[in-house]
């Protein structure tokens, strides 16, 4: 979604401001969560209710639609997106359609061409193992924002990423998470992870957090519950055999 966002904003937008983009994933249990997306354009930029940043809009709704979300905008230079999730396969089937880049086309104006933007690549991964009463989580995410510079025909740099983009991806699961294996640190406030991302660089993120499993807790539960139940039995079997037993009589 960055690509078709840069486009829009290249065709019609004065670029003497800042796009602030964040995308957040929230845990709320092993099997309900949600993916946001905020994107905010400072008060310098022109708001999104121009003919191309409309269509972007439009864009944005379809694609969210289709993978169960929905799109509200709180004011004109705003655009939060919401996915719900039910599992960690499910949030990485629905993260990788909603963000697959795609390109949006633009009106031309005369004879000047397009500017050309680049593919950028993103992928996310999640891989989940469960340990009875727990779930162990390991969430991957890759992101390539070394070619987000934008370019015109003539190869000349019209746009630099880092003056344009603001870009944070956040992690918040009900115990915490730890970050393994990143390319960079996050900030923690509370149970959320934050990278503050740059771009024009190539990012690795990894985190690992662990989940309560509803599943293995009941199941724990029910395997308790007859276990108290059959010692239970067995007292109370020994306690009516011993009172069925015959008292000796006195010899006389």
């Amino acid at each position: 979604m960055l690509r078709p966002l840069l486009v829009a904003l290249i065709a019609c937008l004065c670029l003497t401001g800042c796009i602030q983009y964040d995308v957040g994933i929230n845990y709320a249990s092993q099997t309900q969560g949600e993916i946001v997306q905020r994107i905010r354009l400072t008060e310098q930029l022109t708001s999104l209710n121009n003919p191309t940043a409309r269509a972007w809009v439009s864009t944005i709704e379809q694609r969210a639609k289709q993978v169960g979300g929905q799109v509200r905008r709180p004011s004109k230079q705003e655009v939060i997106v919401t996915i719900p999730f039910n599992n960690g396969k499910d949030l990485q089937s629905r993260f990788n359609k909603f963000f697959q880049p795609a390109a949006v086309p633009l009106p031309e104006s005369g004879k000047a061409r397009t500017p050309d933007v680049p593919q950028v690549d993103a992928h996310l991964t999640v891989k989940e193992s469960n340990l009875i009463l727990l779930q162990r989580n390991r969430l991957t995410y890759d992101l390539d924002l070394r070619s987000l510079g934008v370019l015109s025909a003539d190869g000349s740099l019209i746009v630099s990423p880092g003056s344009l983009l603001e870009f944070e991806f956040s992690l918040n699961t009900p115990w915490g998470a730890r970050s393994k294996g990143s390319s960079l640190s996050p900030t923690r406030q509370n149970h959320q992870l934050t990278w503050t991302l740059a771009a024009g660089a190539q990012h690795h993120l990894e985190a690992v957090f662990w989940l309560p499993s509803p599943l293995g807790i009941g199941t724990a539960a029910i395997a308790l519950l007859v276990a108290i139940g059959s010692y239970l039995k067995t007292q109370v079997d020994a306690l009516n055999a011993q009172r069925k037993q015959p008292t000796e009589q006195p010899i006389r």
